[in-house]
């Protein structure tokens, strides 16, 4: 991989298990929908990596209520929340030190779909 690799395994296991434990306040089985790494520079194309990770949930039950409970107990962790709310879907983004996920929930069929990426490395 790169010269970079333990930074980069290191925050790509930080962000799974933030998402990880977002996404186990809504439900059980998340289905993964993308993890891997990501070319984060397009003009410079190997030259800075980030990790992408993400899960989506069909069946959440109440996800507007867990949505709620999950943003003071991430703000006490130091993620910062950012409503990006429209009339189709609740959106919560957070960030933190570089890294960002996203929570986004249906407003017609609740879903849950969450997808995050670390702070760029150097590769």
């Amino acid at each position: 991989m790169t010269s970079s690799s333990s930074d980069l395994d290191r925050l790509a296991v930080e962000l799974t298990e933030v998402i990880d434990g977002v996404a186990a306040v809504f439900g059980d089985s998340p289905d993964p929908t993308v993890n891997g790494e990501l070319d984060c520079d397009p003009t410079r194309p190997g030259h800075l990596l980030c990790w992408q990770y993400g899960v989506r949930l069909e069946h959440p039950g109440d996800p507007e209520t867990s949505l709620t409970e999950v943003i003071p107990t991430l703000e006490q962790r130091g993620w910062q929340a950012h409503d990006r709310s429209t009339p189709r879907e609740l959106i919560a983004r957070f960030s933190r030190e570089g890294a960002d996920f996203t929570v986004h929930v249906a407003r017609a069929s609740h879903a849950v779909a969450i997808i995050g990426s670390t702070r760029p490395v150097p590769a």
